[in-house]
């Protein structure tokens, strides 16, 4: 007897989601900025999911917000706004209607305001003396913790076209191809020891000391936490197909090959 299905299942699954934090609300400034960021490149994000940051703006212009509007723009780039962070209390209610979650990861507004007064108070009140107590004899030093064991994931196969593998707090080392189409994102740095084509995202947690190391540059994008760098335009010759390192340089991108022993 074959045994009946459940009408749905729920399990834990790993979503990854850009932060596009906003400095200001003008569509006009910001389809300006995702247009050069983007270069043009009408598949450059993917369809990506994206959380809005808008801790820093203003409280006037966070409340002036045109959210169907903004939800919109970046749909007109391939983003999926799925949710909204740092968003002050009063303005819940209307990011709700809009169809877009709360990101409470993040305390904001005049709830952070009052943690940090809360802080202070705690901090300027006068200690309580406590009653004298005997002097206990020393206690012997603690034996020294063990280093935390790095956190590395290691892929043997190749990584097809299609295919996304997110590496959560660790560091991500791929033995073989990745395909163009594919998609690796680690919070550490990257390793691959083959052709990496397709595209490399390190350091997705905000790490900019990550790293991405490949065998063969053939990538369609590389990323260091969150600075993004395309090839379009082809490889130049320095770096194409070669074995490279890519590290962040402020805002800036560095492809630099590594010499052979």
């Amino acid at each position: 007897m074959q045994k009946a299905r459940k009408p749905i299942e729920i399990k834990i699954s790993t979503v990854v989601a850009i932060s596009a934090i906003l400095h200001e609300t003008d569509p006009a400034a910001l389809h300006k900025a995702l247009k050069d960021m983007t270069g043009g490149v009408s598949d450059f994000f993917e369809d990506e999911f994206a959380v809005l940051d808008i801790g820093a703006l203003e409280g006037a212009a966070a409340a002036a917000i045109d959210w169907q509007a903004l939800v919109g723009l970046f749909k007109t780039f391939r983003l999926n706004t799925v949710a909204v962070r740092n968003a002050p209390e009063d303005l819940h209610a209307g990011i709700v209607a809009h169809g877009l979650a709360i990101d409470s990861s993040a305390v904001a507004g005049a709830g952070a305001a009052n943690a940090r007064a809360q802080e202070a108070a705690l901090q300027e009140a006068p200690a309580a003396k406590p009653a004298p107590q005997p002097e206990p004899a020393p206690a012997p030093a603690p034996a020294a913790a063990p280093a935390p064991a790095a956190r590395t994931m290691i892929v043997d196969t190749p990584v097809r076209a299609g295919q996304r593998i997110y590496a959560r707090g660790a560091d991500l080392v791929v033995m073989a191809a990745v395909n163009n189409g594919a998609e690796i994102i680690a919070d550490g740095s990257i390793h691959v020891y083959a052709p990496l084509r397709g595209r490399a995202l390190a350091g997705a947690s905000g790490n900019t000391e990550a790293r991405i190391f490949t065998a063969s540059l053939e990538a369609e994008l590389v990323s260091i936490a969150g600075v993004y760098r395309t090839f379009e335009n082809g490889h130049p010759a320095e770096i194409a197909g070669k074995q490279v390192q890519v590290r962040l340089n402020g805002e800036r991108i560095d492809v630099l090959a590594m010499q052979a022993a």
